[in-house]
């Protein structure tokens, strides 16, 4: 689809007054998830869209170090499923009085931040991204779970070159030196990304983007909405 087509696609579940619509954004860590749901939701503006990201159900750090996880921080195990399952129920399950406040995570700490983003009753599309929504951890699973309350959900590629890249210089950028940055990346976030690939076939949407090209859509006219 065009970056038109996209946000098209995304408009027709954000109907004013109409019920609360999910559409989840999943894919391999660096592939763009993220910056493809922030231009939606930005484009479509605040009374129609939230963002509420997966990834604020990461388990805190003192958590994953009693557990013996914070090695692998990112993984499937190092998140709360269950209560990010429990939240898009509750969001689907919308009451006319009720704004929910849904954790984000702060990634100048590294941490999950409680109660941080409000979704008022009235917007009708919350937009929700991360690498897990299209896992595959069988029928009882939160995973699985989590997926059966989206009413769709895109998977989003970029040439793997170029996501490996963008993800060691996002390493950087929060604080990882480029050796260590580099051996998270390989040993972490490719794991990751070979454990999430079979997803790809479950999406309702592919977004695929080669390695010059951005991986959300771009402003068409420099207004800050895409045309």
């Amino acid at each position: 689809m065009t970056p038109q087509e996209l946000l098209a696609h995304a408009g027709r579940l954000a109907v004013p007054g109409g019920p609360r619509r999910i559409l989840g954004i999943a894919g391999p860590p660096g592939a763009g998830k993220s910056t493809l749901a922030a231009h939606l939701v930005d484009a479509l503006g605040p009374d129609r869209a939230v963002l509420v990201p997966m990834d604020g159900f990461h388990l805190a750090d003192t958590e994953l170090r009693r557990l013996g996880r914070a090695d692998r921080k990112g993984a499937p195990d190092t998140f709360d499923p269950y209560g990010y399952a429990a939240l898009l129920r509750r969001l689907r399950e919308r009451r006319p009085d009720e704004t929910v406040y849904a954790p984000a995570f702060e990634r100048d700490l590294e941490q999950p931040v409680a109660g941080s983003i409000p979704v008022p009753p009235e917007v009708p599309l919350v937009v929700t991204e991360g690498n897990y929504l299209l896992l595959d951890d069988g029928e009882d699973g939160p995973w699985h779970a989590a997926r059966a309350l989206l009413d769709a959900c895109w998977w989003v590629a970029l040439d793997d070159a170029e996501r490996v890249r963008r993800l060691i210089a996002r390493h950087v950028e929060f604080g990882k030196g480029a050796s260590e940055a580099e051996r998270w990346v390989l040993r972490s976030d490719e794991a990751n990304a070979r454990l999430v690939a079979p997803g790809r076939e479950r999406a309702d949407v592919v977004v695929e983007f080669g390695p010059g090209e951005a991986p959300a859509p771009r402003e068409a006219n420099g207004s800050g909405a895409l045309g």
